[in-house]
């Protein structure tokens, strides 16, 4: 028997889904991998006996109850994706929320976002911190990443450098503030934690674009 790709293919998802048939059966609930072959299988079958896209796309939503699944399945079947071959030639069927049946996902389930009030957030509470005013000497617009020791950036920036040691940015992670050719603010600074291991040499030239 020669199979080509697509066949062998079925012939996985057809043992997939009667794996999971036996395990409906012994009144075990249906994992995600177990849920997806029963809706594939439903589909194929459905389309191999020339049912048309509304019966196919049907016969998969039929194919599994909500109750049938584990907690938080649900929520993670988002949308089941098949080719299948309807009497006008392959089609690509797309079930989305295929466990739906009017019901509503658990809000806490997997994938779920809690959204927390930013007022809760504190950014570097507890530090020492210190303001400075900076000045940009550049011909071009610099800017300085949030961690970056402060008393090695650009020369250009012009600011006391020995009051800067050892502090950062008072910015979020991943934050930056940026300086017009010219320009002047006033910054906050609050002290870096961990080990402060830099040199008291020359400053680098580096550390801000």
């Amino acid at each position: 028997m020669r199979l080509i790709p697509w066949e062998e293919e079925r012939l996985q998802i057809f043992a997939a889904a009667e794996l999971a048939r036996r395990h409906r059966a012994a009144g075990l609930p249906l994992n995600h991998p177990e849920a997806v072959a029963l809706i594939c299988d439903a589909m194929l079958e459905a389309a191999r006996s020339g049912r048309g896209y509304a019966e196919v796309e049907a016969a998969g939503r039929a194919a599994v109850a909500p109750d049938e699944v584990m907690p938080g399945v649900r929520e993670l079947l988002d949308e089941v994706r098949l080719e299948v071959l309807l009497g006008d030639g392959a089609r690509v069927i797309a079930l989305v929320d295929p466990l739906d049946r009017g019901q509503p996902a658990d809000p806490l389930g997997p994938g779920a976002l809690v959204i927390g009030d930013a007022a809760d957030v504190v950014v570097n509470g507890g530090r020492d911190a210190i303001e400075l005013a900076v000045t940009s000497t550049s011909l071009r617009r610099i800017r300085v990443s949030s961690h970056f020791p402060f008393h090695r950036l650009n020369r250009r920036l012009v600011f006391d450098r020995e009051a800067a040691r050892g502090f950062r940015l008072d910015v979020p992670a991943g934050a930056y503030v940026g300086w017009e050719p010219g320009e002047t603010k006033t910054v906050r600074l609050v002290r870096m934690a961990g080990r402060q291991s830099a040199g008291r040499g020359a400053v680098p030239g580096g550390g801000a674009r």
